[in-house]
């Protein structure tokens, strides 16, 4: 009787540690910050030497200029069902000039904006968002006013 109870002990110690593995999950994601790697890319530095240091970029941008950005992300959710949420972001960012040369180096964190969508991988554009009725009204696009001109000959004005 007293070997049958100690089974049942054992049997339900591993069936509620198996359960707890889903509890007070952390998860990492993205790139690794390296302390030396970062004092290797100083200001100066060219492209080339700062993907041999840092290795490849999680992203880049090359709006007025091109840009580098490492990110590193430390998600937490309580319960295995839970969608994470992210409670520590870094992204180190390194810019361009027109020679290949680090401009400057930034490290931004969670507190400094908004949260990186590493998801969908939109960056802002430069202008304005028009609808495509915003575009036809003010002619954005081939002409001055071509597209406000065709919309009034659609009309017949």
């Amino acid at each position: 009787m007293a070997g049958k109870a100690a089974i049942l002990a054992v049997s339900m110690t591993l069936g509620l540690a198996g359960c707890s593995t889903g509890i007070g999950e952390t998860i990492y994601n993205g790139y690794v910050l390296d302390k030396d790697a970062l004092d290797l890319t100083p200001v100066g530095s060219s492209r080339e030497q700062v993907l041999l240091s840092m290795g490849t970029p999680s992203t880049t941008a090359t709006f007025d200029g091109e840009v580098f950005y490492y990110i590193s992300q430390k998600r937490e959710r309580p319960v295995a069902f839970m969608k994470p949420r992210i409670v520590e972001q870094t992204v180190v960012a390194y810019y361009f000039d027109k020679k290949g040369v680090v401009a400057r180096r930034a490290v931004y964190t969670l507190q400094d904006g908004k949260v990186f969508d590493t998801i969908t991988r939109t960056t802002p554009t430069g202008g304005r968002d028009l609808t495509f009725l915003q575009q036809l009204l003010t002619g954005a696009g081939s002409g001055a006013n071509a597209g406000a001109a065709a919309f009034r000959n659609l009309l017949g004005n």
